[in-house]
Protein backbone atom coordinates (compact mmCIF):
# COMPACT_ATOMS: atom_id res chain seq x y z
CA UNK A 1 0.00 0.00 0.00
CA UNK A 2 2.76 2.39 -0.85
CA UNK A 3 3.66 4.41 -3.87
CA UNK A 4 0.25 6.02 -4.40
CA UNK A 5 0.39 9.72 -5.15
CA UNK A 6 -2.24 12.29 -4.20
CA UNK A 7 -4.07 14.24 -6.84
CA UNK A 8 -3.34 17.96 -6.89
CA UNK A 9 -6.88 19.04 -6.02
CA UNK A 10 -6.65 18.88 -2.22
CA UNK A 11 -3.38 20.65 -1.69
CA UNK A 12 -3.95 23.06 -4.59
CA UNK A 13 -7.20 24.18 -2.98
CA UNK A 14 -5.53 24.41 0.42
CA UNK A 15 -2.78 26.60 -0.99
CA UNK A 16 -5.28 28.79 -2.86
CA UNK A 17 -7.22 29.40 0.36
CA UNK A 18 -4.09 30.67 2.13
CA UNK A 19 -4.34 33.90 0.13
CA UNK A 20 -7.89 34.69 1.32
CA UNK A 21 -8.44 37.46 3.85
CA UNK A 22 -8.72 36.12 7.39
CA UNK A 23 -7.11 32.78 6.58
CA UNK A 24 -4.49 32.95 9.34
CA UNK A 25 -7.08 33.86 11.96
CA UNK A 26 -9.37 30.99 10.87
CA UNK A 27 -6.48 28.55 11.15
CA UNK A 28 -5.59 29.88 14.60
CA UNK A 29 -9.22 29.56 15.69
CA UNK A 30 -9.43 26.01 14.36
CA UNK A 31 -6.22 24.92 16.08
CA UNK A 32 -7.21 26.60 19.34
CA UNK A 33 -10.66 24.98 19.25
CA UNK A 34 -9.16 21.49 18.99
CA UNK A 35 -8.99 21.51 22.79
CA UNK A 36 -12.80 21.10 22.66
CA UNK A 37 -12.32 17.74 20.91
CA UNK A 38 -9.69 16.62 23.39
CA UNK A 39 -12.02 17.43 26.30
CA UNK A 40 -14.68 15.23 24.68
CA UNK A 41 -12.39 12.20 24.20
CA UNK A 42 -13.65 10.46 27.36
CA UNK A 43 -17.22 10.69 26.05
CA UNK A 44 -16.18 9.33 22.66
CA UNK A 45 -14.35 6.45 24.37
CA UNK A 46 -17.39 5.68 26.58
CA UNK A 47 -19.57 5.53 23.48
CA UNK A 48 -17.21 3.09 21.77
CA UNK A 49 -17.00 0.91 24.89
CA UNK A 50 -20.77 0.83 25.35
CA UNK A 51 -21.98 0.42 21.76
CA UNK A 52 -19.01 -1.39 20.18
CA UNK A 53 -19.46 0.10 16.69
CA UNK A 54 -17.61 -1.45 13.80
CA UNK A 55 -14.44 0.59 13.37
CA UNK A 56 -12.14 0.59 10.38
CA UNK A 57 -9.19 2.87 11.06
CA UNK A 58 -7.03 3.59 8.02
CA UNK A 59 -4.25 5.77 9.39
CA UNK A 60 -1.17 7.44 8.03
CA UNK A 61 1.59 5.94 10.16
CA UNK A 62 3.80 8.96 9.45
CA UNK A 63 1.26 11.64 10.38
CA UNK A 64 2.91 14.22 12.64
CA UNK A 65 -0.32 15.52 14.20
CA UNK A 66 -2.56 12.50 14.66
CA UNK A 67 0.03 9.87 15.47
CA UNK A 68 -0.72 6.20 14.84
CA UNK A 69 -1.02 5.17 18.52
CA UNK A 70 -4.32 7.06 18.33
CA UNK A 71 -5.59 4.46 15.88
CA UNK A 72 -4.27 1.59 17.97
CA UNK A 73 -6.10 3.00 21.00
CA UNK A 74 -9.41 1.99 19.40
CA UNK A 75 -8.38 -1.64 19.98
CA UNK A 76 -8.51 -1.11 23.74
CA UNK A 77 -12.17 -0.08 23.75
CA UNK A 78 -13.37 -2.10 20.75
CA UNK A 79 -11.17 -5.17 20.26
CA UNK A 80 -12.86 -6.07 16.96
CA UNK A 81 -11.56 -2.84 15.41
CA UNK A 82 -9.60 -3.17 12.19
CA UNK A 83 -6.54 -0.91 12.11
CA UNK A 84 -4.48 -0.38 8.97
CA UNK A 85 -1.35 1.75 9.28
CA UNK A 86 -0.58 3.02 5.82
CA UNK A 87 2.75 4.41 4.65
CA UNK A 88 1.51 7.98 4.50
CA UNK A 89 1.02 11.12 6.48
CA UNK A 90 -1.80 13.35 7.65
CA UNK A 91 -3.50 13.35 4.22
CA UNK A 92 -3.48 9.58 3.79
CA UNK A 93 -7.01 9.64 2.37
CA UNK A 94 -5.68 11.68 -0.54
CA UNK A 95 -2.43 9.79 -1.00
CA UNK A 96 -3.85 6.27 -0.51
CA UNK A 97 -7.47 6.64 -1.59
CA UNK A 98 -7.43 3.44 -3.66
CA UNK A 99 -6.11 1.32 -0.80
CA UNK A 100 -8.62 2.83 1.62
CA UNK A 101 -11.49 2.32 -0.81
CA UNK A 102 -10.48 -1.36 -1.08
CA UNK A 103 -10.40 -1.69 2.71
CA UNK A 104 -13.91 -0.21 2.94
CA UNK A 105 -15.26 -2.43 0.18
CA UNK A 106 -13.64 -5.52 1.69
CA UNK A 107 -15.25 -4.76 5.04
CA UNK A 108 -18.68 -3.48 4.05
CA UNK A 109 -19.04 -3.88 0.30
CA UNK A 110 -21.51 -6.27 -1.27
Amino acid sequence: MTGEKPGPDGYSLDIAHTTEPGYAQRQDDLIFDYQTNVALYPQFQDYVRQYQPEILAAWGKNAPSFIYPGALAFLKDAPHTEVHLLDGGHFVLESHYQAIASLILNKWGD
